[in-house]
């Protein structure tokens, strides 16, 4: 091959090989350098390892061309694993992608990057020394700006936390994370006045912005985030809401393979919203990320006479008591219904509308039956269906003395109305929804 086909394929070759091989080519020759330096070369180093698309600096000034804010990237976070960093951005990039697309207003609370001054005095005020990863996770975004005034109702329908939450019962949980000046003032208020020992390093990170209390505590040591449970005030007890094994090398800068709890839990949490397994949720003047599944194999679905039911269930660590022999575990679980396009088909005949009458459930503990339950409506309520129409959704809960179990039945309808029905009562079945601790708790 020639020189001049060999020259011909080098932006190719240097496309390929990455930045740190382009700047070592540079160094050759003129002629090297000026064909490394080309900005469309650039461009694609900044799109593939920061998803930048347009000549910016971290703080989002423009600057002269793709080269000069790939090294600013570079110089802004030179003290920390590049690897970790490009990792770090590419997790808030599908967060913010699936903000902006399906919830723009909670897109707009994340506030912008703390600096590294800035975090500095964080450690200084709590005597901690934050895991790599979550230092390079507070640099892109100092946590989510929410005001909530738990005195009224009135700014309820906005439900603006980044990892949401779930309602039932009047147990309202919305969860966001708290920008560093409230992981201040909420771990002075709360960890250093209960029953932690500050040797365990822990920090609040996410909190509830609604009446029901969920606390998440980064513990800065080991890297593991913990959720309270409802003896957090009695006794301190928490769980972990990642696996263990997953967690390595939390302050080693000199590691490209360094995770700590905060990265994979919203590493976690944006696959979830990416891949639809949990989406936004919009019920009366309600708004926000529901953490109930959407789909197989934690959502389940049963169709029957052209009634739908689908079905899935949460682990409620707040409301949960590990020490109590029957109420360790809590457990909502969501069912909604909906009538199929062409109705309930019932005896050979279609009706256009159809309402629930009766309800049976059968709750399991490690497939043991633990209770029966048998009773009219749900949640007080008797439901009406319409062909085609809007789905029916209501939660429940149950304890559970294990991390294992299930819910399933039937329900019962009238074609028609109850008060005005068009055929005989007709059976619709409610497949098992799964009870089980999961890996990732939010």
């Amino acid at each position: 091959m020639s020189l001049e086909a060999l020259v011909d394929l080098l932006p190719l070759i240097l496309a390929k090989s990455g930045p740190e091989s382009a700047g070592r080519v540079a160094c050759v020759s003129k002629k090297l350098m000026f064909l490394a330096s080309e900005d469309a070369l650039w461009s694609k180093f900044c799109s593939d390892d920061l998803g930048v698309t347009s000549p910016v600096d971290p703080l989002g000034d423009p600057v002269p061309s793709f080269k000069e804010a790939y090294k600013r990237w570079r110089e802004a976070f030179h003290m920390y694993p590049w690897d970790l960093v490009k990792r770090v951005k590419r997790c808030w990039g599908k967060l913010e992608d699936w903000l902006a697309t399906n919830f723009p207003e909670a897109k707009a609370t994340l506030c912008g990057g703390a600096t590294e001054a800035y975090l500095q005095d964080v450690e200084n005020v709590l005597n901690v020394k934050l895991p790599l990863s979550t230092r390079i996770l507070y640099r892109f975004h100092d946590g989510q700006e929410i005001t909530y005034d738990h005195s009224t109702t009135a700014n309820i329908g906005s439900l603006l936390g980044l990892i949401g939450g779930y309602f039932f019962y009047g147990h309202m949980v919305n969860v966001y994370l708290l920008p560093l000046n409230q992981v201040i003032l909420e771990t002075t208020h709360i960890v250093r006045q209960q029953c932690f020992s500050t040797r365990y390093q822990y920090i609040v990170v996410g909190t509830s912005c609604t009446s029901g209390e969920k606390l998440f505590f980064l513990n800065c040591g080991d890297g593991q985030l913990y959720v309270g449970t409802r003896n957090l005030a009695i006794s301190g007890e928490m769980i972990p809401c990642v696996p263990n094994q997953l967690l390595r090398s939390v302050h080693d800068t000199n590691s490209k393979q360094g995770q700590d709890a905060m990265l994979l839990w919203l590493e976690e949490h944006g696959r979830r919203l990416q891949s639809g397994i949990i989406k936004l949720r919009e019920e009366g003047v309600f708004r926000g990320i529901s953490q109930f599944p959407e789909v197989l194999p934690l959502c389940t679905t049963a169709i029957s006479n052209g009634v739908k039911v689908r079905g899935s269930a949460l682990f409620i660590p707040e409301l949960s008591d590990l020490e109590h022999p029957e109420q360790k575990y809590l457990f909502s679980y969501s069912i909604r219904m909906s009538l199929l396009p062409e109705g309930c088909f019932v005896n050979g005949t279609y009706f256009q509308s159809c309402q629930l009458q009766w309800r049976y459930w059968i709750i399991r503990s490690n497939d043991v039956v633990v209770d029966n339950v048998d009773g009219d409506g749900v949640i007080g309520k008797f439901p009406l269906l319409h062909a085609g129409g809007k789905e029916f959704v209501y939660e429940s809960c149950s304890y559970q003395p294990t991390s294992r179990g299930s819910i399933e039945g039937s329900f019962d309808f009238i074609p028609g109305r109850l008060t005005r029905p068009e055929g005989s009562s007709f059976r619709v079945e409610v497949a098992r929804v799964p009870f089980q601790l999961p890996e990732y708790i939010f």
